[in-house]
Formats: structure tokens, sequence, C-alpha cells
């Protein structure tokens, strides 16, 4: 815009020294002799010059150059809602879980697991190992009731610590404080199914702010911890009815 109207200013000049009129004038000689002459040849020149010199060119630059003004973007930081609803929004899989809950997780999976698969091999019901799996599990099931604590007592925490929350976590325990009181191992596994399940329910649906790879982590824990309880149930059943027929049959034979 400056240089513009310097260039205007500088022509404008050059052809006023470049009239007869003007010069006359500047240089003092016949001033009231070529007073009218100098008036009347200064306005023939400068009306052209003043309509070819007018501000519509600047204003005709500045509508071209509007389009290209852009403004910086500004660096905003994510707050911590919009990170957790991206994180819900957001497809969740194992493979976006942290690796110490992932490789933990996994490790408190093995006994569970490797009870049924122990008996599976050996062909033969064990129901020492039977009642450690099902104490186990009812450790596991009191610890994840006594997660939900953890996460409704800090004062930023979305679930707050009232009634609901503070005796749904409690509630898996007592469940398994139960399965631990009963003398057959299939009633405390089918009693501990149920309080894993509750415990599940609670995670996924009453805590929605649980990141998504927390709750496909849940997800498949509980249904390896309950496939693996069942299974047991399932082996006992079919092994001791093996076991009492290899028994009448030693019978039999004495």
């Amino acid at each position: 815009m400056f240089p513009l109207i310097q260039r205007c200013c500088f022509n404008t000049l050059f052809k006023l020294q470049q009239l007869p009129g003007a010069s006359v004038l500047l240089r003092g000689r016949n001033r009231t002799a070529c007073s009218s002459l100098a008036l009347l040849r200064l306005q023939r020149h400068a009306r052209p010059l003043s309509t070819s010199l007018s501000l519509k060119p600047a204003s005709l630059y500045t509508a071209q150059l509007r389009p290209f003004h852009t403004s910086l973007p500004v660096s905003k930081k994510k707050t911590s809602a919009e990170s957790e609803a991206q994180s819900q929004e957001g497809p969740g899989s194992l493979k976006d879980c942290p690796k110490p809950a992932l490789y933990l997780s996994l490790g408190g999976l093995v006994p569970f697991v490797a009870v049924p698969l122990a008996m599976a091999t050996q062909g033969t019901y064990c129901p020492e190992l039977a009642f450690a799996q099902v104490a186990y599990a009812a450790a596991t099931a009191s610890f994840l009731g006594g997660m939900r604590w953890g996460f409704a007592l800090p004062e930023n925490s979305p679930a707050k610590p009232d009634w609901l929350n503070l005796a749904n976590g409690t509630v898996p325990a007592l469940l398994a404080c139960q399965a631990l009181l009963f003398k057959d191992v299939t009633q405390g596994a089918l009693m501990l199914t149920v309080a894993l399940g509750i415990a599940l329910h609670y995670d996924i649906s009453l805590l929605p702010t649980y990141p998504r790879w927390f709750k496909v982590l849940r997800v498949v824990g509980t249904v390896v911890m309950v496939s693996s309880l069942l299974a047991t149930v399932a082996l006992k059943s079919f092994l001791e009815g093996e076991q009492r027929d290899d028994r009448k049959i030693q019978q039999n034979i004495n």
C-alpha cells in the first residue's frame, strides 16, 4: 500500500514539473500575467491525473490480497474431558493396552488355566487343585471389587464415593467369601462365576469413564476366568465318574 502511494505522489510531482504553468509559478516570473493561464493548464492536466491516480486500484489490490490473509492456528491443549471422550470413541483392543497392565493381567490368568489343563493332562481329578483355583478366584473377585473403591475415592474422579459405588465394590468380596464356605467345589465355582460377572457388569456399564482398552481387557480376562472355572467343574464330574467306574471294576475283579 505504501509503495503504491509513494509512486503516485512521485508521478504527480514529475508531471507538475513538466507543465509550463507550474514552471512559471515555481520561478516566480510574470506571476500576475500568467497566473490565470497556469491555473487553467494545471486544472486541465490535473483532472485526468487525479482520476487516474485515485485510490481505486489500491482497493482492488486489497480486495485481491484479502483472500490470501490467513491467521495463524492457535494451538490448544486438549482437556481431560476431550481425551477421555476420544479414548471412549476410539476402537479399543489388546494392542492398545499398556504393557505392564497387559502382561500382569495375562500372568494373573495362568493359575486359572493351569488347573484344568493339569487335570486334563493327568486324567485325574485333584480336589486340592480345584480348591486352590476357587480360592484364587475369590481373591481375584475381591480385588476387582476393591478396585472400584480405588476409582471412586480420589477427589477428581468422575465416580462419587456414594453408597451405590462403594456398596457395589463390596458385593464381589461378599460373594467370594460365600463361595469359600461351600464344601462342594462346584457350588463355589458357580458362585464365583456370578461374582465375576457382576464385577464385569459394574466396570463396563456403570463406569463408562474407564478406557476402552481396559474394558476389552476386563472382558477377555473374565471370559478366561469363567471358562476355567466351568472347565474345572466339567472335569470334576467327568473324571470323578471315570474314577468311580474304575473302582467298581477293581472291586468286581477282587
